[in-house]
């Protein structure tokens, strides 16, 4: 093989390489973002699923509460 065939085979296999490598490194970050756009969503319905049971627990026991002080008081 002649040193040109050599180069020539070489900078296509270098290419070649080259955008193999940006398709996945592009793969990999759509992935990647998709997985954190999920995660994200899901930690915030979990926040909020959270906050709204804290809530709606409070009030009950305020509830109780103020029940327990109405009936003490007759």
């Amino acid at each position: 093989m002649s040193k040109f065939t050599q180069a020539l085979w070489l900078t296509t296999g270098i290419l070649l390489g080259v955008t193999g490598c940006a398709e996945l490194k592009e793969a990999g970050r759509t992935v990647g973002h998709a997985t954190r756009d999920a995660t994200t969503a899901i930690g915030h319905a979990t926040r909020d699923t959270t906050k709204a049971i804290g809530h709606a627990s409070r009030d009950a026991v305020n509830s109780v509460k103020d029940d327990l002080s109405g009936d003490s008081s007759d």
